[in-house]
């Protein structure tokens, strides 16, 4: 499968800061790639340089495995601290307005994108009276001018509503789907990025510390009950022949993870204990979506 994006030791420093430090990040096509860190991690710098608003220190990017990065930028559609929406003007006028000035689409196209992005029935009604989902899509919508293969979405959900989520959810669902276009996008909501995401990278004081994909993810935080027993071989037999479990791990010293019957752990205890195995210690342990985040971000410091 080939990349849309490739960075090579991409480096970004100023005066007594270093912004981004040898970022090396790999997304292919047919993705949508969570970013994520806290507020000053790096995200919309490397947003910003991938799409040409700066420039680098040291490092290289491959856009569609290609150097050439003017030709690349041309297939991207951004939306990076939000652009510029004229509130004495309906969303069709905007979108008008952005086309004619990037030269990249016909007035008749601008149906399709209000189409597409749920704003068809907005008629005259201008944008200062939009609600904040609304002027959200309005602003994924002038990033589709040109036809992206590529879109960047810095924060696309932040401050909306639940049924703004939603709204904006099923639309870049509905854009990788239909439409084949690879995303990019930053969130702090990160229970709604795990309903999008293909794959994840986790950027950390401008470092990548971690790229996986959505199924690593599921494997990383799956739950299990741990036990400790005086006697693992026994205790397997009777997971496995009496409690009838078939997905559960042996460990060393005397500790086994067992991921099914989760919320059975007192009656796995007692026909352990019953068949002569001492339990030392059993509970349900590993973790959530979000606390593996929080964890891997550097927590609540």
């Amino acid at each position: 499968m080939s990349y849309v994006l490739q960075t090579s030791n991409l480096t970004k420093k100023y005066t007594k800061q270093l912004a981004l430090n040898k970022v090396n990040i790999n997304i292919k096509k047919g993705d949508i790639y969570g970013l994520i860190g806290k507020n000053g991690a790096g995200k919309t710098t490397l947003m910003k340089i991938i799409c040409g608003l700066i420039h680098s220190s040291e490092g290289e990017v491959k856009l569609f495995e290609s150097m050439n990065l003017n030709k690349g930028r041309k297939r991207i559609g951004c939306m990076i601290e939000q652009p510029a929406i004229y509130p004495a003007m309906t969303a069709r006028e905007n979108l008008i307005y952005y086309s004619k000035l990037l030269g990249l689409l016909q007035d008749n196209d601008v149906d399709e994108l209000l189409d597409l992005v749920g704003l068809q029935n907005t008629d005259n009604k201008k944008t200062k009276k939009f609600s904040l989902g609304m002027k959200q899509r309005l602003s994924i919508a002038i990033s589709l001018i040109g036809n992206p293969d590529f879109l960047i979405l810095d924060e696309p959900i932040n401050g909306l509503d639940p049924s703004g989520i939603i709204e904006i959810r099923e639309l870049l669902l509905k854009l990788n789907y239909e439409r084949d276009i690879t995303v990019l996008i930053s969130s702090h909501i990160l229970g709604e990025l795990t309903k999008i995401t293909t794959k994840y990278g986790i950027i950390k004081e401008g470092n990548l510390i971690d790229e996986f994909s959505a199924k690593d993810l599921e494997t990383r935080c799956k739950r299990y009950i741990a036990l400790e027993v005086n006697d693992t071989d026994k205790a397997s037999y009777i997971i496995r022949h009496t409690i009838k479990s078939e997905d559960y791990k042996v460990l060393s010293e005397g500790r086994i993870h067992i991921y099914d019957y989760l919320d059975q752990p007192a009656e796995i205890n007692k026909v352990l204990v019953e068949n002569g195995v001492l339990v030392s210690h059993i509970g349900l342990e590993g973790d959530d979506i979000e606390a593996y985040f929080i964890k891997q971000m550097g927590g609540n410091e």
